[in-house]
């Protein structure tokens, strides 16, 4: 029978800490970087700690892609990055046994050549892992950063980022099966982020630890327009660094209540994918895009993503999955209406309570499910900022230059 507990994953659930900030023309900063770290630690209350205080259940913070700071510091170990947009930057947590990283570096590289990319090289992030507790500590993960570019490219880059989504979906898909540790199959390689416009940091940390651990967000050259930020409070979870937000698209307050016949539609629906934008052999390398075996965030995550690469926008994708009530407004304008209709006969409804913050890198947003049972206030000020957290006052901000300010309605 194998090993058995009382944990079941599929009942998962959270209520953690969620939130960004973000210049609204586009404008790179560090202080939007420093902002975000702000807003994070002052959502600890959001997060939740073992028996232990220091070791926390996950905090993190996706931004755009510091390309400064990276071109510096790749330099140092003689890596030439191209320009910005012509390369792909992934972060990545490998297994602590070095016969497995290295198995796992040669399994990587196949896939490389198989899909047509040059490997520019690896660099260790520096992280200081005296801040963390023993708990947490006792379970790290190396952390490791993978430069690449397309040998050729003809979409420019856009092309790369659906590359890219291929080569991180092979390899997750190939790594856990093949770098074997003596314990058993490697399944603690993970890939936090692998894209062009962003970059994860994030692990089994409190809110107030993340900056301490990963030094790299305390270089002034480290600079991002957006800052999406999350502090996990798992409840019948055990914390795990893999497990911490934000994912790739998404920082998601609450749960998915739906998430098992969402995952199970997906899978009867996968083998039927037709897209302009990936080949039937690219496809195939994709599957599974849900998986029973991850959270109810992670699957969001997972088919936000797929959507968007496939070709409709962001918004268009997160309206998709988290519709209004939409059947019996009779208020509703109706091309809005026509739209949710068509789109229910794609898609079910990934239902909540949920409140869900969302960036491909260059759009940023947030939204609840249609029954409004998580809190999230936002903020415009006079000089482009916006605000957007779990709760208000998680940043200190002018009141004299605040232009706008609310709440998120159902839906």
């Amino acid at each position: 029978m194998g090993n058995r507990s009382l944990y079941t994953p599929e009942l998962e659930h959270d209520s953690c800490g969620i939130g960004f900030v973000a210049h609204l023309k586009g404008k790179k900063s560090h202080k939007i970087v420093e902002d975000g770290l702000t807003m994070l630690k002052n959502m600890e209350h959001r997060g939740g700690c073992g028996c232990e205080p220091e070791s926390g259940d996950g905090a993190g913070i996706l931004v755009q892609n510091p390309h400064e700071f990276l071109e510096r510091e790749c330099k140092k170990i003689g890596i030439e990055l191209p320009d910005e947009g012509e390369y792909g930057v992934g972060m990545m947590f490998f297994h602590y046994d070095d016969e497995v990283k290295k198995a796992t570096k040669e399994r990587i590289q196949l896939h490389l050549d198989q899909l047509g990319f040059d490997l520019l090289g690896y660099r260790k992030v520096p992280v200081n892992n005296t801040v963390v507790g023993a708990t947490a500590k006792s379970t790290e993960l190396p952390v490791e950063q993978i430069f690449v570019k397309l040998k050729k490219t003809l979409g420019g880059p856009d092309e790369l980022e659906r590359k890219l989504f291929v080569l991180r979906k092979l390899t997750t898909h190939s790594v856990g099966s093949t770098a074997t540790a003596v314990s058993g199959n490697n399944y603690e390689f993970y890939w936090m982020s692998l894209s062009y416009k962003v970059i994860v940091y994030k692990g089994m940390l409190r809110t107030d630890q993340l900056a301490e651990y990963y030094t790299d967000l305390k270089d002034p050259l480290f600079k991002s327009a957006l800052a999406l930020i999350h502090s996990r409070f798992s409840t019948n979870t055990v914390p795990k660094w893999q497990l911490a937000q934000p994912f790739r698209y998404i920082a998601h307050n609450g749960e998915i209540n739906t998430i098992r016949g969402n995952v199970n539609w997906m899978q009867s629906k996968q083998e039927h994918f037709m897209n302009e934008f990936f080949t039937p052999e690219e496809f195939h390398l994709l599957l599974p895009i849900c998986d029973k075996t991850l959270s109810d965030s992670a699957n969001l995550d997972s088919i936000v993503e797929m959507l968007t690469l496939a070709g409709r926008s962001l918004p268009h994708a997160m309206m998709m999955v988290i519709p209004e009530a939409w059947q019996e407004n009779e208020q509703m304008d109706p091309k809005k209406r026509a739209f949710y209709e068509y789109h229910a006969s794609l898609m079910e409804p990934w239902d909540g309570p949920a409140s869900i913050s969302f960036t491909d890198g260059k759009v940023i947003g947030a939204t609840l499910d249609r029954n409004g049972l998580r809190p999230s206030r936002y903020l415009v000020t006079e000089d482009d900022i916006v605000v957007m957290a779990s709760e208000a006052g998680v940043l200190p901000v002018d009141e004299s230059k605040i232009i706008m300010k609310g709440r998120l309605q159902p839906g």
